[in-house]
């Protein structure tokens, strides 16, 4: 049975794309990569079809047509992990703000501690953020207070976006009842996974902002997980959450 997959989400990210599939394909453990393309202008796809021809198997890739979401992109790669039968199931940026080499962490954090949901988290061990200007960082970091006082999870980054999840997790959550696309998409799958019981890990990380290519950051991306947390919070008092585990 296949075991390992990295969901990469990519909107013009030529300038980093090959070097994170390298970077993916020389760690220890074998992992496969979906990417998950939003018809890049500037040619991200087709330098992935190029390096299929010497990845064959391991390297995998989904194209769409037009910028559909952050979310989107991530809920259509977890739809084929589990229909292609991964076990743990990634997810990270192209940029490097993730660092590859943490997949392995986060991998052994969920396989051999057996925890459900691994997080690449920039705050468990003070603010591990390199290269953010103070003001976003204090943004980011005053986001996770926020969404801990209102919906009572016990995680510091709510909006990181470096993940394993264990196939059994995405299972349960009815992925198409996911309503956020951007940061805020990221918290409610947290929420959701604590809402089911399911066993969480914060794994300390260093989070260092992109060195090539445009960030996708925006206001608009930021307000909805401001005031989508509360909807979120309101809906799930009216939702039956039956234990998973």
């Amino acid at each position: 049975m296949k075991e390992c997959i990295v969901v990469i989400p990519t909107y013009n990210e030529i300038e980093n794309i090959e070097e994170i599939i390298r970077a993916v394909f020389v760690l220890p453990v074998l992992f496969h990569i979906l990417i998950i393309d939003d018809g890049s202008p500037d040619g991200t796809a087709k330098k992935v079809q190029e390096l299929q021809k010497e990845f064959p198997g391991r390297l995998l890739l989904e194209q769409r047509q037009g910028k559909l979401g952050l979310g989107t992109a991530y809920i259509h790669g977890f739809g084929y992990a589990l229909q292609h039968g991964y076990q743990y199931i990634f997810e990270m940026d192209a940029d490097f703000s993730h660092n590859p080499q943490d997949l392995v962490r986060l991998y052994q954090a969920c396989k051999d501690e057996r925890y459900d949901l691994a997080i690449g988290s920039r705050y468990i061990t003070g603010v591990n953020v390199v290269n953010w200007p103070m003001s976003r960082v204090l943004m980011s970091y005053c986001a996770g207070k926020y969404v801990q006082f209102i919906t009572g999870m016990p995680i510091r980054d709510a909006t990181a976006g470096f993940k394993c999840y264990h196939r059994k997790v995405l299972e349960t959550i009815n992925l198409n009842k996911i309503r956020f696309v951007g940061y805020a998409f990221q918290i409610e799958m947290k929420f959701s996974t604590w809402k089911y019981g399911f066993k969480i890990k914060e794994v300390p990380i260093i989070f260092t902002d992109r060195a090539k290519g445009q960030s996708k950051m925006s206001i608009k991306i930021f307000r909805e997980a401001i005031f989508g947390v509360i909807q979120m919070k309101i809906r799930s008092w009216f939702k039956s959450y039956n234990s998973a585990v």
